[in-house]
């Protein structure tokens, strides 16, 4: 433990487990953040980190939020998270995923692990060949991109009404940084709404097939933050939202499914500063964890969808208390989740 001990994104984690199998290349971390609410649950990532700080830093920092939107979500779960560090050849074999299960079934269910970048449906099936404590398999709701656009959707609906007294969105435009599963579907619910794309993605292919499917318009990467839009969506990766990206934005709300768009956490309160409209990411992309938690209490898709449908009504409450207290969002919600977590 001494060894995260003094990682400024260590905040009285219950257990970070540094694994190594040298036969199989694995390297990984697996953070337990909490367990108030039940076993700790969030997915792995697999990724190539320059410096291995980096991926402590990820792991510390997920796995807190795992603990935040689980608890919000109103869930029976905990807060946990694994990333496992790829070489720069982004190798990844079965026996590296089998080492990986074994790991975590070795915790005996106190965390439970999912997808998350990197690790498709296909690497989930060889993970639970070898461990019982996983979610978000095909019996169990299968790919949980699809209920976290939903939420999203529904989550920008709310900012919509709430920032720019908008009964719907025809004619709302909203910039989406991030074309993939999530991102991908926002914009088709978006663009079903009848809201005035702009797309913007590292793959600049991509963007353009999904802006001509859709009718939208697609800009670089680099710009996408930076368009004029009513409503700026981060669904990439996170860390997106720094003090310099914040004060070159031409928008009235920020509300996208990337996690830890904040780039050092405090960066709410430029937002705030600016008259920007924050929805906390991980109350608004909660729908996938819903999802893949299934099992844990046994929801059906009708409480599934009830619970992503609370969504606006949990964005409302922390927008209310914000308008209230003066404190930025991030902030409120924050606060929210600690009180639940008993912290």
């Amino acid at each position: 433990m001494t060894v995260f001990w003094n990682e400024p994104d260590f905040d009285d984690h219950e257990q970070v487990l540094f694994v190594r199998n040298a036969a199989s290349g694995l390297t990984a971390i697996i953070a337990i953040h909490s367990s108030h609410l039940g076993p700790a649950a969030g997915g792995t990532r697999f990724w190539h980190y320059a410096d291995r700080a980096d991926a402590i830093r990820d792991a510390l920092r997920l796995s807190r939020g795992m603990s935040y939107k689980n608890a919000m979500a109103g869930l029976p779960a905990g807060g946990g998270k694994a990333v496992i560090l790829a070489d720069e050849n982004r190798t990844k074999t079965p026996e590296m995923l089998a080492a990986f299960a074994r790991a975590v079934e070795g915790l005996g269910g106190q965390y439970v692990t999912a997808q998350d970048v990197n690790i498709t449906q296909d690497d989930m099936l060889e993970i639970a060949k070898h461990t019982s404590h996983v979610g978000g398999m095909p019996d169990q709701g299968g790919d949980p991109g699809p209920y976290t656009a939903r939420g999203i959707y529904l989550g920008v609906k709310a900012a919509a009404r709430r920032a720019l007294g908008a009964g719907d969105l025809k004619g709302v435009r909203i910039a989406v940084q991030g074309v993939g599963s999530v991102g991908g579907g926002l914009a088709r619910h978006l663009a079903k709404a009848g809201a005035d794309l702009i797309l913007g993605d590292m793959n600049a292919d991509k963007a353009a097939a999904l802006a001509d499917e859709l009718g939208a318009q697609a800009v670089s990467a680099e710009e996408i933050l930076t368009v004029e839009a009513d409503i700026v969506s981060p669904n990439a990766l996170g860390a997106v939202l720094t003090e310099e990206s914040i004060a070159r934005l031409r928008t009235r709300v920020v509300a996208g499914g990337a996690n830890n768009q904040l780039a050092t956490g405090s960066e709410g309160k430029f937002l705030r500063d600016r008259g920007i409209l924050y929805a906390p990411d991980y109350v608004i992309n909660a729908g996938g964890i819903i999802t893949v938690l299934r099992h844990i209490d046994g929801a059906d898709e009708d409480t599934i969808n009830a619970r992503i449908d609370r969504i606006p009504d949990r964005l409302e409450a922390i927008w209310q208390e914000s308008e209230n207290t003066g404190e930025a969002p991030d902030v409120v919600a924050d606060k929210m989740a600690q009180r639940l977590i008993g912290r």
